[in-house]
């Protein structure tokens, strides 16, 4: 996705893009017409489900490697080393990332569903995946560390692949067990979900890097990001939009009739998003990263990737699952929240030290730096 260049002190609603600015509307227009295609095609579901990829629909799995091919292909692979250089930012990162974020879900979960196991695991599936798509965009909008905030993309990335199925194993059904909670009954082997993820992360991290990698060869950097990226941005929303119709085509029966699950649904992510900013930002200024990477920190701590979590819950527990709803309902809440903490991250400078606004940060603050204001 992109946004136009604006001065960082423009309205947020005016440094997007004219489709990031109206996000919500399109998804929620995705839903709508998903509702209405599954009720006039009966025959939708099956004819979907005839070619499939690692369990997925064919059309669903190009819609999803679609929305994240974009993303990744804007990441600054070449930017790893000024960030594993500031060990407080990483470590803090890895461990808000890796720990709290799963560990919070869980709990969420658990409390707030725990007669609707479907819903649960979805979400806790959902607490597993973790930023590496339009976080870029939130932490642009706040003047956040734009480089710090593509490496910490990149490095989670790449955890995705290596942890995110053995994670997915323990919180399952390790930590239930441990726990004397119901365990969740996995029909798929370790393997499976790692699988999956390769192909929904692996695919589209590979091709973003070589386009990266030749594209900056061939034309120079400038030209790539000027010109290359903001022509291939917009296929992400395309595909995510491509993904929900589709879903929601499947999904539809369990949205209409029983939209109180949904509602129970939005409720543990509010407080997940709210909690993990709040936190992650109380951390950032305790441990003296400055403004612009604790913001980044905030940023790619709350946020989620639904698009692997749906990838995930679809193929390893179907399209029309109660999982699967769980991630779609994700960037419904995730959008208006996170820009709503894009303002009150703003509002936070003031309890920075001037000084410490660009702390930490090799490249400096994007809001000194007007070629890459709120372009993520």
């Amino acid at each position: 996705m992109s946004a136009e260049a604006a001065p960082a002190s423009a309205p947020v609603a005016g440094r997007l893009s004219f489709l990031d600015r109206f996000l919500a509307v399109w998804i929620v227009l995705a839903m709508a017409a998903g509702l209405g295609l599954g009720r006039l095609v009966p025959g939708l579901g099956d004819a979907l489900a005839r070619v499939t990829v690692t369990g997925v629909s064919l059309p669903i799995a190009l819609g999803l490697l679609v929305m994240m091919y974009p993303v990744l292909a804007k990441v600054r692979y070449d930017r790893l080393g000024t960030v594993t250089r500031d060990r407080r930012l990483l470590v803090t990162s890895l461990l808000l990332n890796w720990l709290v974020g799963p560990a919070l879900m869980f709990a969420l979960a658990w409390t707030f569903l725990p007669d609707l196991p479907e819903y649960r695991t979805g979400l806790i599936v959902v607490g597993l995946a973790r930023c590496i798509a339009m976080v870029v965009i939130w932490n642009d909008l706040a003047c956040g560390d734009r480089e710090a905030a593509a490496v910490l993309v990149a490095l989670n990335s790449l955890f995705q692949v290596l942890a995110f199925a053995a994670l997915g194993w323990f919180y399952l059904s390790v930590l239930p067990g441990w726990l004397g909670l119901e365990r969740t009954a996995l029909d798929v082997s370790v393997w499976e979900i790692a699988r999956s993820v390769l192909i929904f992360l692996g695919i589209p991290l590979l091709a973003g890097f070589l386009t990266r990698r030749l594209g900056e060869r061939a034309r120079g950097r400038t030209w790539y990001e000027t010109r290359l990226v903001p022509r291939i941005g917009p296929f992400a929303l395309l595909g995510l939009l491509f993904t929900v119709v589709l879903l929601f085509a499947l999904q539809g029966d369990a949205i209409t009739s029983r939209p109180l699950d949904v509602a129970r649904i939005a409720l543990p992510l509010l407080v997940y998003f709210a909690v993990m900013w709040a936190g992650s930002m109380a951390v950032g200024r305790a441990v003296g990263l400055g403004y612009t990477r604790t913001t980044t920190l905030a940023f790619t701590a709350a946020g989620n990737n639904f698009e692997l979590a749906i990838a995930v819950a679809i193929a390893t527990f179907g399209a029309t699952s109660g999982q699967a709803l769980a991630g779609v309902v994700g960037p419904l809440i995730e959008v208006p929240v996170l820009i709503g903490l894009v303002y009150v991250a703003l509002a936070t400078r003031r309890f920075f030290p001037p000084a410490a606004h660009t702390a930490g940060s090799t490249a400096g603050s994007t809001a000194a730096r007007p070629e890459s204001s709120a372009r993520a």
